[in-house]
């Protein structure tokens, strides 16, 4: 069983920053690309940022210069560092994986962390 668990969501001013981890447990064998996607009320879900396993980046429009996304690949582990925030990123960030078990190789998802930019 293979879980993605995020931490690192909370309440934060226009201009700050936060940081949000996502850590996958279970039986891993290899994970693949690694991403956040995010979701504001009465949105769809929006790709946010990408990672590949050979650490190539890609990202939203709206983020780039201002979002920083990661990985540890001996922690298992992805991040998204997020600074200059504005009202407009507040939503329910979720983290993505796509993890071979050596069995199966599935498409993973985090439970999502709230993020809130407000003064």
């Amino acid at each position: 069983q293979v879980q993605l668990v995020e931490s690192g969501g909370g309440l934060v001013q226009p201009g700050g920053s936060l940081r949000l981890s996502c850590a996958a447990s279970g039986s891993i064998f290899r994970i693949y690309d690694m991403a956040w996607y995010r979701q504001a009320p009465g949105k769809q879900r929006e790709l946010v940022a990408a990672i590949t396993s050979s650490d190539s980046t890609n990202y939203a429009d709206s983020v780039k210069g201002r979002f920083t996304i990661s990985r540890d690949n001996v922690k298992n582990t992805e991040y998204l560092q997020m600074n200059m925030l504005k009202p407009e990123d507040t939503a329910v960030y979720y983290c993505y994986a796509s993890i071979d078990n050596s069995v199966y190789k599935g498409r993973y998802w985090g439970q999502g962390t709230q993020v809130t930019v407000s003064s």
